[in-house]
This record gives C-alpha cells, sequence and structure tokens, in this order.
C-alpha cells in the first residue's frame, strides 16, 4: 500500500484506530472558549469530529496521508534557502503575499482525487472496500489522526511536523471498515524551542500547542467574513491570503521537500505582485487567476478587503515616490458598491495621515 501511495504522490501513509476519545475533552475546552471564531460548523459537529465510527458508521480504521506542498521549482538544498525567500517578501510592503499552499492548485481536489484511486487500488487488491474520503473538508480530526499514526508531532502552533519533512505538507484520511494494524506514533522533537509562537504578528499562538484562531491571520484573511479588528490590520501587513510566519520560523522547516506534483506549482499572477496591480482585478479578472486554486472561495469582495489593508499598512511606510500610486489605487474603490470594502477603503487611505505624524 504504501508503494501505491508514494506513486499518487504521497509521502507518507500511516493507519489510526477510531477511539479519539482522549482528545475529546481538549476539543470541548477549545470550541467553549470560542477559540474558533465565526467557525461555526466546528461547534455544530460537537464530537462527531472525534468519533469517526458516528461521522462514517462501520468505519473501524483510519489511513492517514500527507503530501509535500512546496512548488517543484523550490530551491531547497540552495542558499540561502527557501524559508530566506519567503521571509524576505514580508520585507517588501508593496507586494502581495498569499500562503504558499495557496498559489497553486485546490488541495482538496487533488488530495480527494489521489485518496480516491488509492482507494480502488485497494480494493482491486482485497475486494470491496467500504470508505470515504476526506481532506480539510469534514468534521475530522486530521491532526490528532495524523499524529497518532505516525505522520509526526504536533508543533507548539499545533501544525504536525515531521522530522524528514517539516509541516510544508497536506493531510488526507480514507475511514475503512477494514481492521488494520494501527502504525507506531513518533517522539515529539520541539523541545525548548518557541520559534513559532514567537513570530506570529498577532500573538495567535497563546500558549504551546493552543491557537485562537481570532487571531490568526490565516483565519481573518480566509475565514472570517467580516469587518478585520482595528487593532489587528496594522500587524496583517502585506499578507492578503493566509500567513506562513509560524512555518517559515521552524527549524524543522529546512527539511521540508519540494512536491513530485505539478498541482501545487506557483500560478505567476499570485506571487511577487504588487498590491496595486491586485487591487485593479474586477470580479472576472479575480475568478480567472483563482479557477480551479483555493482562493476563490473568499470571493472578490474578501480579496478587495484583505489588499484595502495591505495598501494601507504599505501606505504607513511609504516613501514620496511610491505613496501616490498607493493613494490613487484606494481612492480608485473608495466608492465600492461594497460597504466592507469602502470601509477598509476608508481606514487604508487615514494610514497616509499615520505616516506624516
Amino acid at each position: 500500500m504504501r508503494q501505491w501511495a508514494q506513486e499518487l504522490g504521497f509521502s507518507q501513509i500511516g493507519v489510526a484506530g477510531v477511539d479519539l476519545s482522549s482528545a475529546e475533552p481538549g476539543l470541548m475546552q477549545w470550541l467553549a472558549q470560542g477559540f474558533h471564531g465565526e467557525m461555526h460548523y466546528m461547534e455544530s459537529h460537537g464530537l462527531k469530529r472525534a468519533r469517526p465510527a458516528e461521522l462514517v458508521p462501520g468505519t473501524v480504521s483510519v489511513i492517514t496521508a500527507r503530501m509535500d506542498y512546496l512548488p517543484r521549482d523550490t530551491p531547497i538544498d540552495a542558499p540561502p534557502g527557501w524559508q530566506a525567500l519567503e521571509l524576505a517578501r514580508l520585507q517588501r510592503p508593496e507586494e502581495g503575499i498569499v500562503s504558499v499552499y495557496a498559489r497553486g492548485r485546490d488541495y482538496h481536489k487533488v488530495l480527494r482525487a489521489r485518496l480516491q484511486k488509492l482507494c480502488d487500488r485497494i480494493a482491486q487488491e482485497l475486494g470491496p472496500l467500504g470508505h470515504r474520503v476526506f481532506t480539510d473538508s469534514a468534521p475530522v480530526l486530521e491532526a490528532e489522526l495524523a499524529r497518532r499514526s505516525g505522520q509526526g508531532w504536533r508543533g507548539k502552533h499545533t501544525l504536525v511536523l515531521h522530522r524528514e519533512g517539516g509541516s510544508m505538507f497536506f493531510l488526507g484520511e480514507i475511514y475503512v471498515d477494514m481492521p488494520l494494524a494501527p502504525s507506531d506514533p513518533v517522539t515529539a522533537h520541539c523541545g525548548s524551542c518557541r520559534a513559532c509562537m514567537d513570530v506570529c504578528p498577532t500573538q495567535a499562538i497563546i500558549a504551546p500547542h493552543r491557537l485562537d484562531a481570532r487571531r490568526c491571520i490565516s483565519y481573518l484573511t480566509i475565514e472570517h467574513s467580516g469587518p478585520i479588528p482595528l487593532e489587528l490590520r496594522p500587524l496583517i501587513g502585506n499578507r492578503i491570503y493566509g500567513c506562513d510566519d509560524c512555518q517559515l520560523a521552524c527549524p524543522w522547516n529546512k527539511y521540508a521537500r519540494a512536491s513530485v506534483l505539478p498541482d501545487f506549482d506557483a500560478r505567476s499572477p499570485l506571487v511577487g505582485q504588487p498590491l496595486v496591480q491586485l487591487f485593479a482585478w474586477d470580479e472576472a479578472t479575480f475568478l480567472r487567476h483563482t479557477e480551479g486554486g483555493p482562493m476563490r472561495r473568499i470571493g472578490h469582495e474578501r480579496w478587495l478587503r484583505n489588499i484595502a489593508i495591505a495598501l494601507g499598512n504599505a501606505l504607513r511606510s511609504a516613501d514620496a515616490a511610491s505613496a501616490p500610486a498607493l493613494r490613487a489605487a484606494l481612492h480608485s474603490r473608495a466608492d465600492d458598491a461594497s460597504a466592507l470594502v469602502r470601509e477598509h477603503v476608508q481606514w487604508a487611505l487615514a494610514q497616509g495621515a499615520v505616516q506624516a505624524l
């Protein structure tokens, strides 16, 4: 089965049991504290997330899989290293930064299709197989299942870490009605390191293994649908979709591997582009450039909201030569049909006054 998975582009597979009862108290506490923000689906699903056999009756084992997603042309072994190159983007305030995972094809589609092919191959060899595949699309405790099946350990940023792959990979699961021997979990290797916690711009990692999603830039720019809290806007910088900071700071990600698939190669309109140019996209352009990718789900309105914040942050530090273009871009949408966009544009323009003080 491992060879079949490798042929399909997976880095590793493992097996976990379905008794996740020990993870239930932590899940319920996290929800009770409201750390999930507007992700109400997490609360509505309740403990079903920790009970695979309730989600898919008949499930007795879970096959887990991970798939590397760094683009194939990522300079893995060449200095200064891919992490340094990505960190450098954050020092160019007039450039829009899209999280690495979102620059290519939608991972949901890629993993689901390949997990299904793996199921078909297993069924060919072993006979009819009751199953259901998942990739970040249902009430599944993905990271916990991955940890239990030996895919890695939970880092202090809550992501799964692997000694030979860092955290730059997607997770997928196959719930099956076949008893399989569980894989052995691995030991944790974060030690006293807290690089991910210290680097987080909004201090969303409030304690080791405890994330307040309401402060997380990935949550704010993707999941959150309304106005971004005022106190967090300056901290977002030029991040317009997601945030990789905790992964860029993690020492284990020097071992991250590039994908073997072309699906996650970066699309040029989403990398290294000026905020002014991205802000000029009309809805048709946004849909064209995000077709088949994960970014389309936020829609054009949130896209403009996010870029307006980044433009305001850029304006606050802009010099006399670049400030006029930033202001002109913002003024072009000062009367946007969306009240959400208008409010963020007004805030952004006010940052020019902050700069002058």
